[in-house]
């Protein structure tokens, strides 16, 4: 027997991006649309009851909007991973839904082909982040806030998270444990003030702590 699909619940107030993102992801056999919400509050609803693996979340709905949402499922729900799929690129929503927890952000002009891959990267564990918008992020997050030093442990850790692996890979990379790779990465989220991995990236681009080729599998 194959994999269980990825489970996902879309949650746009727009009828015809919803079903035009479900129509694409469907066709895909590995993934699963579980649930579907016309706006934040009936996302929550839905999001309880199902327990997805991936929420694909727009920022503009009724409601409750997409950055609330994300905060509200990150401190319930954090094994629930998000994707925000948004129209808009402007820094003020980009760097809020990450700081809120967003695993991935997508802009509803990508190609259907990243979707797909965002969902998927995200169920794996892993963080995306659309190409058009990671150099603004990067540029905005210059200088934004003082960072505490990482231990050269935390730095391992972050080089793997960088690289897109999952705890177990990084803690198979290091010999260490996954809970230990988990407790590494609550270190770095507090000395970096940030909540998700795909910022803890970012912030580590901008301060010199990674590199561009430690973001390469």
């Amino acid at each position: 027997m194959g994999s269980k699909p990825i489970a996902v619940l879309l949650a746009d107030d727009h009828t015809v991006v919803r079903k035009g993102t479900r129509d694409f992801l469907q066709e895909d056999a590995g993934i699963e649309v579980i649930a579907e919400a016309a706006d934040g509050a009936e996302a929550w609803q839905c999001l309880v009851q199902r327990r997805p693996d991936v929420a694909v979340l727009d920022i503009r709905m009724p409601e409750i909007n997409g950055i609330d949402l994300t905060r509200r499922i990150k401190e319930s729900y954090p094994g629930v991973r998000v994707l925000i799929l948004s129209a808009y690129d402007d820094d003020p929503y980009v760097l809020s839904a990450l700081r809120a927890g967003a695993d991935g952000y997508l802009l509803k002009t990508a190609p259907s082909s990243d979707l797909l891959r965002a969902v998927k990267e995200l169920a794996a564990g892993r963080s995306f982040l659309d190409a058009e918008i990671a150099p603004k992020v990067i540029a905005n997050l210059a200088g934004a806030r003082p960072i505490e030093a990482l231990s050269d442990r935390e730095l391992d850790v972050l080089r793997g998270v960088a690289k897109g692996w999952t705890n177990r890979e990084i803690g198979r990379s290091l010999t260490i444990s996954d809970r230990t790779v988990q407790g590494h990465l609550a270190n770095i989220f507090g000395k970096l003030a940030v909540n998700s991995r795909t910022e803890a990236v970012t912030v580590g681009l901008q301060h010199g702590l990674l590199t561009l080729e430690d973001t390469q599998p």
